[in-house]
């Protein structure tokens, strides 16, 4: 990406930023001269992060589910950064069951932490926003919440009404504050390594157009591109970027039975 200059001095909250595309995207902002915040629960994860990625980084511990641990993270925003400019809602978990095995326990769990979490967050950064000069929502959606996938029936739900919910605030809340949904495809992250066989991994990519999984930078990327000025008439949408899974019809090929996260 060239010409971020304007993400300089930007104060950024990213929610699980500890790990996968959320340490990455952190690390682009803090490239892009932004100061950053990070929200995670997993307070070991966080602690070394912290100390791998150095000065202009400041970091929380709380779960995004929980209200009063996320209003408390924010009200530690407000002390070091003085204000939100843009907030990354990243934070997510997925579990892959067959749906007549999905125990209510496991359902409020995805749902509290994709849909639930992303409202908080959303809430307490729009609320600064609107006080003050504005700013950008950007909240982790999913081919997953486009299209259908066996075994996914929570983390498809939960992305749905992510997507549902970034549309509903770019209604509300503009032209003060812009809002949009990113929704990757498949992403070589740690917990798909886990989650895939080597096997599985070469069949998804078998499948999808471009051949391969996305690399977390090139999400980083299309980050680093919507809170900038340069997207500034974007708004309201949710981007897909998937190497061409959708249009490929990789969703109804029966590959995605195999797994997803």
């Amino acid at each position: 990406m060239m010409g971020n200059d304007n993400l300089e001095g930007r104060r950024v909250v990213l929610t699980g930023g500890a790990s996968g595309i959320g340490r990455v995207t952190a690390e682009a902002f803090l490239r892009a001269g932004s100061r950053v915040a990070i929200i995670d629960r997993d307070e070991e994860a966080l602690r070394r992060v912290l100390e791998e990625l150095g000065p202009g980084v400041s970091g929380f511990a709380a779960d995004v589910s929980e209200p009063a641990s996320l209003r408390e993270a924010f009200v530690g925003v407000d002390r070091v950064l003085g204000g939100v400019d843009v907030l990354i809602a990243n934070a997510g978990i997925s579990v892959r069951r067959p749906f007549l095995e999905c125990s209510p326990e496991e359902w409020r769990r995805v749902i509290s932490v994709n849909l639930d979490g992303v409202f908080f967050c959303a809430r307490e950064a729009a609320m600064r926003m609107m006080a003050g000069v504005g700013g950008v929502l950007l909240l982790m959606g999913s081919t997953n919440g486009l299209v259908g996938y066996p075994y996914y029936a929570s983390y498809n739900a939960s992305k749905a009404g992510v997507i549902e919910l970034a549309r509903s605030l770019a209604i509300e809340l503009a032209p003060k504050v812009r809002v949009n949904a990113i929704c990757p495809g498949y992403v070589m992250t740690p917990m798909q390594e886990r989650e895939y066989t080597p096997a599985m991994l070469e069949q998804v990519n078998a499948k999808i157009p471009l051949r391969r999984h996305a690399r977390p930078e090139e999400i980083s990327e299309l980050f680093l591109f919507l809170a900038s000025d340069r997207a500034r008439y974007i708004h309201g949408q949710a981007l897909v970027i998937d190497g061409g899974e959708l249009a490929g019809g990789l969703a109804s090929s029966g590959v995605s039975s195999e797994g997803r996260t």
